[in-house]
């Protein structure tokens, strides 16, 4: 009887001890972490949905968001801004802070594509493709500045494409913010514009033309990574494996980009 006692004092002892330990680990994993993510401004809505996912699976797990164009993202990361991850809309921002050694290269991963659509008021009747563009009646068509933002760049290629660059460059009216140029359109600011499929949705009052096939420009691809300087590191990279994961490929999907091939059409 004495023994019996004994074992049982002594198996108390080790399962206390492993549900110690268990409190100790559990602790341990919820430790408070901080990710700031440094996003282009057309993924705004996708990964503000995301953010909602990821507490529900990380609730230990901060996510502050900075949007911008890629381009002046880009800058900012080179120029000392501190990030944990880094997600442009184009592959020379990405391209370029790696060759100045600003990216863990092991990270990097092409996370997401788009299209480009040219845009009109709902209304219009007599613009139905690209080459309208060159009509008289249109005066003005809103572009992304190509110097600072991937899809000003696109956007221009289109046109080069086409052959109506030259015909088409007196109308050009850039815009620092991609995002703006949906409400360039809306408010008659401009005639036209070119944009993303996924900023051309989430406005009823324009219409899409026409989308841009895949060979007209450079193929648009949202690639991201871990920045080197981040004290993250291994947080990041799991929240990137999240980007990954089907629940978020179904927000993704929602708001029209493009994954494994699978296209956006009208």
């Amino acid at each position: 009887m004495k023994n019996t006692h004994i074992f049982n004092v002594i198996g108390s002892i080790v399962i206390l001890s492993l549900l110690l330990v268990g409190c100790a680990a559990a602790t341990k994993q919820a430790k408070p972490v901080s990710l700031t993510i440094f996003c282009a401004s057309s993924a705004k809505n996708a990964m503000k949905d995301i953010q909602k996912l990821y507490s529900e699976e990380k609730s230990n797990v901060t996510i502050t968001y900075t949007f911008a164009p890629s381009g002046i993202l880009q800058k900012q990361i080179a120029g000392g801004a501190t990030a944990d991850i880094f997600i442009p809309s184009g592959i020379r921002q990405m391209d370029a802070l790696q060759s100045e050694g600003f990216v863990l290269i092991e990270t990097r991963k092409n996370l997401l594509g788009n299209k480009m659509v040219l845009i009109a008021q709902k209304n219009v009747r007599d613009i139905s493709e690209f080459r309208d563009l060159t009509r008289e009646q249109v005066k003005k068509v809103a572009l992304a500045d190509p110097q600072t933002v991937s899809i000003g760049k696109y956007s221009l290629e289109i046109l080069s494409y086409l052959g109506i660059l030259n015909r088409v460059k007196p109308k050009l009216v850039f815009v620092q913010d991609p995002t703006l140029i949906v409400s360039y359109v809306e408010n008659k600011k401009a005639d036209t514009g070119i944009v993303l499929a996924t900023d051309a949705i989430l406005s009823n009052k324009i219409k899409i033309v026409e989308i841009a096939p895949e060979n007209w420009h450079s193929p648009i691809i949202y690639p991201a990574a871990v920045l080197k300087n981040s004290k993250n590191i291994p947080e990041a990279k799991e929240f990137i494996g999240f980007l990954q994961s089907e629940r978020a490929k179904a927000v993704f999907l929602k708001y029209r980009f493009t994954l494994n091939g699978n296209a956006y059409k009208q």
